[in-house]
């Protein structure tokens, strides 16, 4: 892969990007001023959660806000939030050269539907990533979680999966992408409840009641997925369906049986708390709100999830951020 560029370069996008230039691939950076004032000024630094670090020097990087430097990309990763795809579609339409491939790396379900019905002439591919990143000051970008990257696969996609390998980012192809995305929406329902108590999330996720929260949210999810048969891809040891029953457990019980889903840096949060914190739009109607549709096409109600999405936008407004578990249990409840 001769040649890779970021549009929409964040949290997630400086990271996987960071990587891949760090194993010597050539990766152009697009995304806001602000970020490139920090990157110009700082460099980019990478690190993870079992103490891998390193640094790009910021003479090193290729940073920009202009979507024409995507033209000379033989791939695009599209890292945008979901509400800005049709806009990151129009912007870099003009500039992709023929062969180019672009592989959405974006939260929800339909953002590589809608930028291929946007970008007819271009292969675009479906990606998923399954972990957390949060930028800790400056130009420095941690991955707080385990996981790596999920694909569709695609003969494609062969090239990227070299580079991820040569970048020890892992990118693990799948046949059902789908199922992935759905598996990994259920954990990204946490991702609201996170947001509403204002805490890390090895400090929310270690506390019953919030997880409590989360159980009821992904029951209400899988009910619903089982009844349009849609599958879930498997993304830890367990089925996605024992998942609430493994949340509600006792602290003490949950901390000897689920140490994997706790091992998390203490310092990372959710986008969503990030977005709440930062004055900005969050993806809530990507999460829930993919929930919320999905029970409506059954004629079915969601009422937690509906009460979380209610309880987010309040919270976009300068609503309550500080929920304690307990109170948030007995909102959803009630």
């Amino acid at each position: 892969m001769s040649s890779i560029a970021v549009f929409g370069a964040g949290n997630i996008g400086c990271y996987v990007g960071g990587r891949l230039a760090t194993a010597g691939a050539r990766v152009r950076f697009i995304g806001r001023s602000r970020m490139a004032d920090t990157l110009v000024q700082q460099g980019l630094t990478l690190s993870d959660l079992q103490g891998w670090q390193a640094t790009l020097p910021a003479e090193q990087l290729r940073f920009g806000s202009d979507p024409a430097a995507v033209a000379d990309a033989d791939l695009v990763l599209v890292t945008v939030k979901s509400a800005d795809t049709a806009g990151a579609a129009a912007a870099i339409a003009p500039h992709l050269k023929p062969s180019a491939v672009v592989l959405s790396l974006q939260n929800g379900l339909h953002n590589a539907e809608q930028l291929a019905a946007l970008l007819p002439q271009h292969a675009v591919l479906t990606g998923v990533v399954l972990f957390n990143v949060a930028q800790t000051g400056g130009g420095h970008f941690h991955q707080g979680t385990e996981g790596g990257l999920a694909v569709e696969r695609s003969a494609l996609l062969e090239p990227a999966v070299a580079a991820s390998e040569r970048a020890g980012l892992a990118l693990v192809q799948h046949d059902d992408i789908l199922a992935v995305q759905w598996a990994k929406l259920l954990f990204n329902l946490n991702n609201a409840v996170n947001a509403l108590s204002g805490l890390p999330l090895k400090a929310e996720l270690s506390q019953r009641a919030y997880r409590r929260v989360l159980a009821a949210a992904q029951r209400e999810g899988i009910a619903l997925l089982r009844a349009k048969q849609q599958p879930l891809a498997r993304l830890t040891p367990l089925p996605a369906h024992w998942g609430p029953a493994l949340l509600e457990m006792p602290d003490t019980l949950f901390r000897m049986v689920a140490s994997k889903m706790l091992a998390i840096d203490p310092l990372a949060r959710s986008s969503m708390q990030d977005d709440l914190v930062g004055g900005r739009r969050t993806e809530i109607d990507y999460l829930q709100g993919e929930i919320l549709r999905l029970a409506a096409s059954l004629g079915r109600p969601a009422p937690v999830n509906a009460r979380l999405l209610q309880l987010v936008r309040a919270a976009e407004q300068g609503g309550r951020r500080d929920w304690s578990g307990e109170a948030l249990l007995a909102e959803i409840r009630a």
